[in-house]
């Protein structure tokens, strides 16, 4: 007798706990949210539309227009071939050249008149040699992936990514002068897709 009553008592200290449990956790058994599918399917579908938004940004990084700018080495490249910069212009600690070769002593606030001339704005220059922010020889995982590490990026958070896709040194990319391809998507459609890419996720591409 002794024993079942013990039991009985174990029994009903489980079934409390059970409750209790259930009633206080909306995720546990019987409370699973009724939207939780919906919120997979979103999830999933942003994943596609942000990878399908960078692939199509990391061919405008890839181009000339972009990648001379963010070469791998601490020589700036030039030209649609990406050839390395004359005059042994390199990087420099701040990115704006070193002693007299330095970035602004060639390109100035606009660009240079004529055929290929020296495209100008007030803010050229490489990124700094304590961030580099390659593009040159990334697959679109490796630069995804860096874009998006705050580490790695200029230390830039999602809305400060967005932003800069607006700033003007960017923008120059599709105004360099004569005599030079353009990025294969004009500014307003490579500000859209990065957008995307961005507010669904950043999700980088799998390898």
């Amino acid at each position: 007798m002794k024993k079942i009553s013990v039991m009985t008592v174990f029994v009903l200290v489980i079934w409390m706990a059970s409750a209790f449990r259930d009633r206080h956790n909306p995720s546990g058994p019987g409370n699973i949210p009724s939207d939780r599918g919906g919120k997979d399917e979103k999830m999933i579908k942003d994943s596609i539309e942000s990878v399908k938004a960078f692939l199509k940004v990391y061919k405008v990084l890839m181009s000339p227009r972009c990648m001379n700018c963010h070469p791998a080495g601490d020589a700036p490249l030039q030209g649609d071939d990406s050839h390395i910069h004359t005059m042994n212009v390199v990087r420099g600690p701040d990115g704006t050249g070193m002693y007299a070769a330095k970035c602004s002593n060639c390109h100035q606030p606009t660009n240079t008149p004529g055929l290929h001339t020296p495209p100008g704005n007030p803010k050229w220059q490489l990124p700094p040699a304590n961030m580099k922010m390659v593009f040159q020889g990334k697959t679109p995982r490796q630069l995804a992936l860096q874009i998006m590490n705050y580490n790695l990026n200029g230390h830039k958070n999602k809305e400060q990514l967005i932003e800069h896709a607006r700033d003007t040194l960017v923008k120059s990319g599709w105004n360099m002068g004569e005599g030079r391809t353009p990025p294969p998507m004009d500014y307003s459609a490579f500000v859209s897709v990065w957008d995307t890419w961005i507010k669904k996720g950043g999700y980088a591409p799998k390898p």
